[in-house]
């Protein structure tokens, strides 16, 4: 059934005996730091013509001193960034919807395939989910949704209950495949009746409800967590510069700060949660809106670090906010494709800007918008993203693996959580990023960004391997 990638015919024996040869995949890490390099690398190839698929290829690349005159990747171990919490999409509640509506066979093979961590599985690390409704839920709706003119300050009748229809079972079962996959929350809207204009489309947050609010956080943290689902992280407000999505809220920056400082901060003190606080996510043409945040230092001592999107402004744009505060995180958390997609230039544009570029400016996820949607890109709420393109389609129980599936597997399959990004120099036309894993393999993401094919050596522990990528595209390299 699945045909995201697979071992060409007639090589799987070749493979085996190599691997007991090598021993590449069973030696224990600090047996191969003894190593002047390693013996052979795999190549995970997808092509823009889709030739291939995230395919590993026959043939395995060795090391050697006779590379020949070619550009050269050199992967330098000595040099350290950060550590790597995961690559994933975003779980939006239509995405929960249409999976919770297959057969329960079909769903349980594509949720082992998504976030199983070994065999034909891509390892999925990170989820991001809307606390409320996002605009790609069937409908708005809050925790907290009350008649015209009530309020409920203490939280007295806050519910989960649209939550249980759909997303929560989904957390569940994907818990259950990998109880170590983390999990973001992010509001589109609080309740409507804290809101200026007491709608879910724009308006701000009245001062007077920051503390009804940041109980709001502290319930939903308590009640996922009662639901064995812990919310390692949230941001304060998705894209709080774009009012005008449904739902939607505008918070500038100096609001974020005094909500932080005065309410959500000492709220979650007060209850010992332990759930970071990230700020902004929204666009990297705005990186003066959370260092604005961070210049608060009341506001700061509460906050993990900065989310971003790029729908405006440049991906480098991350690197000045750890400029300016380098003690604190940055994370990718957003990106769309647009059906009907066009795989040759998404792939090429997302493992250029977010899997490659987004980590070689600090950022400790990577995640694309969003998981799934049916043929038509439902469902979606009035005003909604009518256009938003899954990484798999669901019609049914018919899955199509878009241009999104394959740009994350490139990544989440070996540059496991607690990885971490090591460096590499750029040759021109060859963006790439190198990471040291957890069990001991060097893991590098290459993309050819020329026109022409391009071959190049690997340089590692000065021996080299060499290899050929055509125009456009992607090879994962792991030793």
């Amino acid at each position: 059934m699945r045909k995201s990638f697979r071992i060409l015919p007639g090589i799987a024996a070749l493979l085996l005996l190599l691997g007991l040869f090598t021993g590449c995949r069973k030696t224990p890490a600090s047996t191969v730091d003894t190593f002047s390099a390693a013996p052979s690398a795999e190549l995970w190839l997808t092509n823009p013509d889709k030739s291939a698929l995230f395919e590993l290829q026959p043939t395995p690349l060795p090391f050697g001193d006779n590379p020949g005159e070619h550009p050269t990747i050199t992967v330098k171990e000595t040099e350290t960034f950060q550590e790597m919490d995961g690559f994933g999409y975003t779980l939006t509640g239509g995405s929960a919807m249409l999976l919770h509506r297959m057969d329960a066979p079909a769903r349980k093979a594509l949720l082992q395939e998504l976030f199983g961590t070994s065999g034909d599985n891509i390892g999925v690390s990170y989820l991001r989910v809307s606390i409320g409704a996002s605009d790609l839920d069937d409908s708005v709706f809050s925790y907290s949704n009350l008649p015209a003119g009530q309020t409920d300050t203490e939280m007295e009748k806050f519910s989960l209950a649209p939550d249980r229809t759909h997303l929560i079972p989904m957390l569940q079962a994907i818990l259950a495949i990998n109880p170590d996959i983390k999990i973001m929350g992010s509001p589109w809207s609080p309740p409507t009746w804290m809101k200026t204009n007491n709608n879910s489309k724009g308006g701000s947050l009245k001062p007077e409800y920051y503390d009804a609010y940041a109980k709001y956080f502290v319930k939903y943290i308590q009640g996922m967590a009662a639901e064995g689902i812990r919310i390692d992280a949230i941001t304060i407000q998705n894209e709080p510069l774009h009012p005008g999505n449904n739902p939607s809220l505008l918070m500038l920056p100096e609001e974020q700060a005094a909500f932080i400082r005065q309410s959500l901060g000492p709220a979650f003190e007060e209850a010992g949660i332990d759930t970071k606080i990230i700020i902004y996510d929204h666009n990297a043409d705005r990186p003066d809106y959370p260092i604005t945040v961070l210049n608060d230092p009341e506001a700061r001592k509460y906050i993990d670090g900065a989310a971003f999107h790029l729908y405006g402004g440049e991906i480098e744009a991350l690197s000045q906010v750890h400029a300016a505060y380098p003690d604190k995180n940055l994370y990718f958390t957003e990106q769309w494709i647009g059906a009907p997609g066009n795989f040759a230039g998404d792939l090429a544009w997302h493992i250029k800007n977010l899997v490659i570029k987004a980590p070689r400016n600090w950022a400790k996820t990577v995640l694309e918008w969003n998981l799934a949607a049916d043929p038509n890109q439902n469902p979606h709420t009035e005003g909604g993203c009518t256009q938003c393109l899954g990484a798999l389609t669901l019609d049914d129980n018919t899955v199509t693996r878009n241009p999104a599936y394959y740009i994350i597997a490139h990544a989440s399959k070996f540059v496991r959580p607690g990885s971490v990004r090591i460096g590499s120099n750029m040759p021109g036309g060859l963006p790439n990023v190198a990471y040291r894993t957890p069990n001991g393999q060097r893991v590098l993401i290459v993309l050819n960004d020329s026109e022409m094919p391009q071959t190049f050596n690997i340089s590692y522990n000065n021996q080299q391997a060499t290899s050929t990528l055509g125009s456009g595209a992607v090879g994962t390299y792991v030793w």
